[in-house]
């Protein structure tokens, strides 16, 4: 699996034996719907009413939605979500704003900022957050911006009145560059009672590096992979999925189960994602988190441990088939 070289400086936490008790730490993988996922996350053959999300609502307490980032949730499709779910009574979604507001947004600078999103783009938002919101079941939106969303007098403002334009719901504020780590900023999404989102990235120039801050009721935290040979790159014989191939080795994750930690004794609610979804690896980091913040074994999808014999080590039961020769990692 691609492993690309780890640069780091940020100080790394001690690793948790177990979740405190008054924490609510939900874990689970952005998105659902990967065709890639097909006989590695989910069983090559489906029953026909199979959902993926009720699938791995067995295994993870939270889903980031990420179609709500290319376009807004049908209220429609967000009550089928609900449903099904609604096995696992712990469940939260949490959601991505649509890209309109985050990375369409015109920020001029020097000069006043204009916005492409209007009225009308944030009802057709509100419609289908608000069907998870009301039946208790949305734990947060994500203001995801892009790397070259700098911290300036004109992008700060823009980041302000939409904080107040959605300060209604539960927000956590993603941003990629290095400008926005000050305590300013922090002590502005306190004021907006929003969360800092805590992310994991390659370092590359002045990106934002690992943290562990808490500045509202919600944490989030969210791990993309490190490859820093794709994760920049503009060459278009790279396919896009490339960007997100990397699976994190216990030794990476075991820094981040410290930072996740630290979040959980300052928040109420910490949802910590995993993006790095090419063939499902983001699944099977998302349970050795798990693993690794409960200080127990979990249950694994059958289909997953097969392709990752890692996950013999965390997993609660043995094999559903036997095989020839034994699973798990030797030393």
């Amino acid at each position: 699996m691609p492993r690309a070289r780890t640069k780091r400086s940020a100080s790394n936490p001690p690793v948790p034996a177990a979740i405190p008790a008054s924490a609510n730490i939900r874990v689970g993988p952005a998105g659902w719907s990967y065709s890639d996922w097909a006989g590695y996350v989910y069983p090559s053959r489906r029953p026909r009413d199979f959902h993926e999300a009720t699938y791995l609502a067995q295994f993870f307490d939270t889903i980031e939605i990420n179609t709500s980032f290319y376009s807004p949730m049908q209220p429609g499709h967000a009550h089928q979500w609900l449903d099904r779910v609604a096995a696992n009574p712990r469940f939260l979604f949490t959601a991505k704003l649509w890209q309109k507001f985050t990375h369409d947004a015109i920020i001029a600078t020097p000069g006043p900022k204009t916005t492409v999103a209007t009225a009308e783009d944030e009802r057709v938002v509100r419609a289908g957050f608000d069907v998870l919101r009301n039946a208790g079941k949305l734990g947060a939106v994500l203001l995801q911006f892009p790397f070259s969303f700098h911290r300036s007098a004109e992008t700060t403002a823009y980041l302000i009145a939409l904080l107040r334009r959605f300060a209604d719901y539960p927000l956590a504020v993603e941003v990629r560059h290095a400008s926005w780590n000050d305590a300013e900023v922090f002590a502005l999404l306190r004021e907006h009672k929003a969360a800092f989102c805590n992310i994991d990235q390659p370092i590359i120039g002045r990106s934002l590096e690992p943290s562990a801050e808490s500045t509202s009721p919600i944490g989030y935290v969210r791990l993309h992979g490190r490859r820093y040979d794709t994760w920049f790159s503009d060459d278009v014989t790279i396919p896009s999925h490339e960007r997100y191939n990397y699976l994190y080795s216990a030794e990476e994750l075991a820094p981040w189960a410290g930072r996740i930690r630290s979040v959980a004794e300052r928040s109420r609610d910490v949802f910590v994602v995993t993006n790095n979804h090419y063939l499902g690896k983001s699944v099977v980091n998302a349970l050795q988190l798990i693993s690794l913040l409960k200080g127990s074994k979990v249950n694994v999808p059958e289909p997953l441990r097969q392709h990752y014999p890692e996950l013999e080590e965390i997993a609660s039961t043995p094999p559903e088939a036997p095989t020839l020769f034994d699973l798990r990692k030797k030393e």
